[in-house]
């Protein structure tokens, strides 16, 4: 049955494919614009008049955040290595104010022991009421002080976390678009994700309230130790060389120990989410071969390992934790007997012993308080080292700083003893010597693994050749802006992507200034605008993610108007009509010859019905291209081509 007989997501598409037209309700823009549906992912209708006041209220209260600075240029910036410190360049004015309200606070928050001191020395020993309403008062003025400076300096780290991540993430988005093919080759998308995700987070919980509590409680520590020495050098002296050996020893081993285990959580997370991702998008084939119960027990065994990661950090905590309160309440007890028998001699007062024991427990108390900080440290320190080697990444196919755009060409194309390979020491094409003339049509027929789909991506300049150079119009493709050069080449791969949004984003994608008018006749180009036009909300009709609501053939067809509305000068081609039907694959050969009218093309074919309509045909195995003629003169040189054309006519 034909797929277009019931308009997108009819009788042709494929299984689990929702109706195009059938998504989401329609409703009525009652102000002359398009009808728009309910449904997720439908246009914006507008702003309607009696809300445009309390909009514009919401505006004018909204801050002013400065563009990020990161943009995207196919040329590496150059930058430093990625560190916290070079994360809070650019942003040195909130940063100073934080710094300067987490003194504040820490002071204020110091304030009240001392004030405990001179009521209990000053007022209550002497029965001076005056002294001890006084010593209240202010220490009721300090906590409130502390409180709104603790606010304030929330709202500062606050605005410099949401900056300096919003920066990261604009920066690592460009970077992850600059790198090149071979990068996703290599790397997992769920853990390409985690660069995204919750190495970025952890940054982030760092820089809002991390690093600030941090430095609230390392100055605390300093503030208590300075104040404990004016109170008694003998007694501060004593209570502290007892207890700083002790916890120094302890934390260098937590720091070791945890250096390992956040690594360990980085790599287990980044594993996860890569086995997720790939279940994700492979639904479809673990429903149809049954693989549901395995995948889940193999999913079981890497979530098993991240917990594993958890339990270890976790163990590390519970030993170092409490290991500094049993540390701390030793320090207290030999301070309440050497200083109570000093109160008793008369050589220290009351007041004085009774601050001596909140400041000294003001020592220890960051000390639990940094033990959580440093692990949100750490997280974010292997966070750091993770997208710093991201960002380090160079493509392997660069855009040199001298590189010129490329004029408007004729198209030819040549290449000249070009080699190459995915892997070191095993090349895919080997000395290849080929020309393409102006406006010519060349298909690429051959076994699967002999290189076609590699020649249409190295005239994309998706790989640059091992040795050799590929010229279009005599220049070779190194030397040319990557912009310039993808703009006059247009591609129709085999598998094409459909983003979520409507049908004009996704065929006026390569073209987003294209006008309705430009984006129809591409439409009848293919011999869609039947099927667009049965849909309520024509281009506005909503994809899916991927194009999962529309069948494999109609994203073949959408894919050919989007090419054709690029209007490039060279055509690639890579098994493009291999998804369609007899009935699609007519229609597509008809807005093929518009489409290859006047350009150069490279046709990647499997069906020798595709290849039949080119200007000449090349027939390329592992060794290399064998053969090279129109149809008619393959056939009766009666060689390789002539053999395929044999069994291929057996079968139709």
């Amino acid at each position: 049955m034909s797929m277009f007989g019931g308009g997108f997501g009819g009788p042709g598409a494929g299984p689990g494919s929702a109706p195009m037209g059938g998504l989401g309700g329609i409703g009525v823009n009652r102000g002359g614009g398009r009808q728009v549906g309910a449904g997720e992912g439908l246009p914006f209708a507008g702003i309607p008049a009696e809300l445009m006041a309390g909009v514009a209220k919401l505006e004018r209260s909204e801050p002013d955040h400065a563009e990020p600075a990161d943009t995207f240029t196919h040329q590496p910036p150059r930058t430093g290595p990625l560190t916290m410190v070079s994360l809070i360049r650019g942003h040195g004015r909130t940063f100073a104010v934080a710094v300067a309200l987490v003194i504040v606070e820490t002071l204020l928050l110091q304030a009240g022991p001392l004030l405990v001191q001179i009521g209990i020395d000053h007022g209550i020993v002497p029965r001076d009421f005056d002294i001890v309403l006084l010593a209240a008062g202010l220490f009721a003025a300090s906590v409130i002080a502390g409180w709104a400076a603790s606010g304030a300096r929330m709202r500062q780290t606050g605005r410099l976390a949401a900056d300096t991540m919003r920066d990261l993430r604009v920066r690592v988005f460009a970077q992850l678009q600059r790198l090149s093919m071979d990068y996703y080759t290599r790397e997992k998308a769920g853990v390409i994700m985690t660069r995204m995700t919750s190495d970025v987070e952890a940054l982030q919980q760092l820089f809002q309230e991390g690093l600030a509590q941090f430095a609230v409680q390392g100055l605390t520590m300093v503030v208590v130790t300075v104040v404990l020495f004016s109170y008694n050098v003998q007694l501060a002296s004593i209570t502290l060389f007892l207890v700083v050996p002790l916890l120094l020893v302890a934390s260098l081993w937590f720091r070791k120990a945890s250096d390992v285990g956040y690594r360990r959580q980085r790599d287990t997370i980044g594993a996860m989410f890569s086995d997720l991702s790939e279940n994700l998008y492979g639904v479809r084939v673990i429903t149809a071969h049954n693989r549901q119960e395995r995948n889940t027990a193999a999913h079981r065994a890497v979530v098993g390992a991240y917990r594993d990661a958890n339990d270890f950090t976790g163990h590390i905590n519970a030993i170092y934790g409490p290991g500094t309160s049993v540390i701390g309440m030793l320090g207290l007890a030999a301070l309440l007997l050497i200083g109570g028998n000093m109160v008793l001699d008369g050589d220290l007062r009351i007041g004085e012993l009774t601050a001596f024991v909140l400041y000294l427990n003001a020592f220890f108390a960051p000390v639990q308080q940094l033990v959580q900080l440093y692990t949100n440290y750490q997280q974010g320190r292997a966070a750091v080292l993770k997208l710093r080697e991201l960002l380090a990444a160079a493509p392997t196919v660069p855009e040199t700083p001298q590189a010129q755009p490329l004029p408007r060409v004729r198209g030819e194309i040549v290449f000249s003893g070009v080699t190459f390979g995915y892997e070191p020491g095993r090349p895919v094409l080997r000395d290849v010597e080929l020309r393409i003339a102006p406006g010519e049509t060349l298909a690429v027929v051959g076994p699967t693994g002999a290189g076609k789909s590699t020649l249409a991506k190295l005239v994309t300049r998706l790989h640059d050749p091992d040795s050799g150079r590929i010229l279009i119009d005599g220049v070779d493709l190194r030397s040319v802006t990557l912009a310039s050069l993808r703009r006059q080449i247009g591609v129709v791969p085999q598998e094409p992507f459909m983003f979520v949004g409507s049908l004009r984003d996704n065929i006026a994608f390569a073209r987003p200034e294209a006008t309705d008018d430009e984006i129809w006749s591409a439409v009848d180009a293919v011999g869609l605008r039947e099927l667009v036009e049965r849909t309520q909300l024509g281009l506005d009709a909503p994809l899916h993610e991927r194009g999962q609501s529309v069948s494999s053939g109609q994203r073949q067809l959408l894919a050919l108007a989007r090419a054709f509305l690029a209007q490039p000068r060279v055509v690639v081609l890579d098994e493009a009509t291999s998804n369609l039907d007899l009935r699609s694959e007519l229609l597509v050969e008809r807005a093929l010859d518009r489409l290859l009218d006047g350009r150069t093309a490279l046709l990647i074919a499997h069906r020798l019905s595709t290849a039949m309509r080119a200007d000449r045909i090349i027939v390329v195995d592992a060794s290399g291209i064998l053969e090279s003629g129109s149809h008619a003169e393959l056939v009766a040189t009666g060689g390789h081509y002539a053999g395929m054309y044999a069994t291929w006519s057996a079968r139709t």
